[in-house]
């Protein structure tokens, strides 16, 4: 089992992994950028092509990916001690498919930028008050009602999406796909993902000891002093937002929120402490990672980045789950 050291050289490998990233990210594209001419870019002595390059296209990109990564790994991490469920990650409430039917409806209408994100994320937020108004209704909240309510809303939403898809002009319909299986090629400049991952992880570190606790099931911690019918909705509340916000610009960008949470673990410790911070720095680094080969595997032509994530995160995980069996038996 992973121990606190382990838990803080992971943060320590992860502090450096990030900007490695991000210079990864500003370098590669379908006209390479060399370590020079990024120099020369932070000098301010570039030519104007490169510079708009790699300020002006490539920056808030690998930006995006990185504060979008981030909030789908700690919106996982928070749902997972929520529902005690290891399967749960953000997309399982329905909060994705809202912002899915919010989104296509703004593409459907010949909207875009500003109108789709805005779409998205209001369709999110309905799907998050219907989720828990109807699981709290007519008796007390429990994670297995939310769970069963966001289920069947993910449902609904998904018939919806499917209505959508069966009923828009063949022109949009590359449009709506891209969206659905993630892209971050759309509206990058956004700088709601990052704030909101900002406030959230800020905002959750207080409640570190309250997760360790609530991971051993409710009744435990609330016999250790948590006050589980307030800290619940909490995280809920907070798990929500950073899904809206992060699928509204990027589409629906999957395994990221249930394999990153996983991997932090697994590689150092259970500590909330230390998993929250871990899961937003390996979430935003692999996500940064992965756009970035879905910008130049097939360059000039870009693929979906939620393609590219499932790809990735399966086999590694897969290999971090046998490692650590192996080395517990």
């Amino acid at each position: 089992m992973a121990t606190g050291g382990s838990g803080l050289r992971l943060t320590l490998t992860l502090i450096v992994l990030a900007p490695l990233s991000l210079v990864l990210a500003l370098a590669s594209g379908s006209v390479p950028t060399s370590m020079d001419q990024l120099w020369s870019v932070l000098q301010g002595r570039a030519d104007t092509l490169v510079y708009t390059l790699v300020i002006d296209i490539r920056l808030p990109r690998a930006l995006s990916a990185f504060a979008v990564g981030g909030a789908l790994a700690l919106a996982g991490s928070l749902l997972q001690v929520l529902l005690r469920n290891p399967l749960a990650d953000p997309y399982i409430l329905g909060v994705s498919g809202g912002a899915a039917v919010g989104a296509l409806g703004s593409i459907l209408l010949g909207l875009g930028g500003a109108w789709l994100g805005g779409s998205a994320f209001f369709g999110a937020l309905l799907s998050t008050a219907i989720v828990f108004g109807v699981s709290r209704a007519g008796g007390p909240w429990t994670p297995t009602r939310l769970l069963l309510t966001g289920v069947v809303m993910a449902a609904g939403w998904g018939a919806l999406v499917s209505l959508i898809l069966v009923l828009s002009p063949s022109p949009r319909l590359q449009g709506m796909l891209f969206w659905l299986m993630g892209d971050l090629s759309g509206n990058v400049r956004s700088a709601l993902p990052g704030a909101a991952l900002l406030i959230v992880l800020i905002a959750c570190l207080p409640l570190a000891r309250h997760l360790n606790l609530l991971a051993r099931g409710g009744a435990t911690a609330a016999a250790l002093g948590v006050q589980v019918e307030r800290v619940r909705p909490i995280l809920y509340i907070l798990s929500a937002a950073l899904t809206g916000t992060a699928v509204a610009p990027a589409g629906g960008i999957v395994f990221v929120g249930l394999i990153v949470p996983h991997a932090a673990r697994l590689l150092g410790g259970s500590d909330h402490r230390r998993l929250l911070p871990n899961a937003v720095l390996l979430g935003g680094s692999f996500l940064v990672l992965a756009d970035t080969l879905a910008r130049t595997a097939l360059a000039p032509q870009q693929l979906p980045v939620g393609v590219v994530t499932a790809l990735l995160g399966v086999p590694v995980f897969l290999f971090l789950l046998q490692r650590t069996y192996r080395v517990r038996r």
